[in-house]
């Protein structure tokens, strides 16, 4: 499934919850389901921790749908030409720098 296909995907099953619930109650549950995965990551089996992956693309699909951000379009312009810190595709950025 590529990203767009999860966006509308995401849409067909949920825009009118999301719509509803606007971008600030949409982030609340992003940030819900990465507190989630945070702990899972600490103490859960592999299969646990692959739902929650699953949880955090989905609510951050939710969230561009309610913005109104394609993310294929987002993650190209920001990472398709490199690394957006040094500009190479396999980043050289010092270790300290966040690219």
């Amino acid at each position: 499934m590529t990203l767009d296909e999860l966006q509308q995907l995401i849409d067909r099953m949920y825009s009118h919850r999301d719509q509803a619930r606007g971008v600030e109650g949409t982030f609340m549950w992003l940030m819900e389901e990465v507190g989630e995965l945070a702990a899972a990551l600490r103490e859960s089996p592999q299969e646990d921790i692959a739902r929650e992956f699953a949880d955090v693309l989905a609510w951050l699909a939710t969230i561009a749908n309610v913005a109104g951000v394609n993310l294929t379009q987002a993650i190209h312009q920001k990472y398709g030409n490199g690394c957006p810190g040094c500009g190479r595709m396999v980043c050289s950025c010092a270790a300290s720098e966040k690219p």
